[in-house]
């Protein structure tokens, strides 16, 4: 897939907000549902096959932000980078869980640990 650009990120975010909403909305299930299978309690949530189906969802969900060209990193939290070019330099803008918007970007070959703010 192309590159982004730093307006196409922001714009691709916004329609992804109610998939990564729901991803963390399931995610939260899907962790209590796989402890309390784990461990034999009960939970409200169900058992086993609910688990199975949360699991499912949240693969789905996953296809539809890598789709976009969109590159998932992270799951707790998430981490989605969108591969660019800024001045000539290979980059990923970031969304990390609890962002705002698409504010932030790493070179490619420094990862997250390079994180820097959008000029």
């Amino acid at each position: 897939m192309g590159l982004f650009s730093v307006p196409g990120a922001r714009e691709e975010l916004a329609r992804l907000r109610p998939v990564l909403d729901e991803i963390v909305a399931v995610r939260a299930d899907a962790a209590e549902l796989a402890a309390a299978v784990h461990s034999g309690d009960r939970t409200s949530l169900g058992g086993l096959p609910e688990l199975k189906a949360a699991q499912a969802r949240l693969d789905e969900l996953m296809t539809v932000v890598q789709r976009t060209g969109a590159e998932l990193k992270g799951f707790a939290p998430l981490l989605v980078d969108f591969p660019a070019d800024l001045d000539g330099v290979p980059v990923l803008l970031c969304w990390l869980e609890g962002d705002e918007g698409v504010d932030w970007y790493h070179r490619a070959d420094l990862g997250f640990a390079g994180r820097r703010r959008l000029p």
